[in-house]
């Protein structure tokens, strides 16, 4: 999958996985394309697109090597930010498991978290889940 879309990022609930910050086990390969770009066809596995743009694509992605394959994944704050985000799709209590998993793993610092949530436009949404953070 990775080669065949190498513009494509591994994000939300399919990065949440990845970093081990979640109960959930999606059944679908959730990826983060530009927002004019192709949706890629794929048998398997089964594709969620999400389109985001600018800094909010490039900002936070890491790259890892899977079985000899350069992936490109979220980092686990930009994950819990973009959480937040699409939480109308993932659900809120996704997004607040992931945010505390997070948070008591010592994964994720503050500023990261804000400097994520101020590039994605959800400083508002999350400020008071932030602010209740121990």
């Amino acid at each position: 999958m990775a080669r065949r879309t190498p513009h494509a990022v591994i994000c939300l609930l399919s990065a949440l996985r990845f970093h081990d910050l979640t109960t959930q086990a999606p059944f679908e390969v959730w990826l983060a394309i530009p927002n004019k770009a192709h949706a890629p066809k794929m048998e398997y596995p089964p594709l969620r697109i999400v389109r985001f743009s600018g800094a909010a694509l490039t900002g936070g992605v890491e790259e890892h090597v899977i079985d000899g394959v350069a992936v490109h994944v979220t980092s686990v704050a930009k994950t819990v930010v973009d959480c937040f985000k699409f939480r109308n799709k993932i659900g809120l209590d996704v997004a607040l498991e992931a945010l505390r998993a997070a948070w008591a793993e010592r994964r994720v610092s503050m500023d990261e978290l804000w400097h994520y949530a101020k590039l994605c436009r959800v400083a508002n949404v999350m400020r008071p889940y932030l602010e209740s953070l121990p």
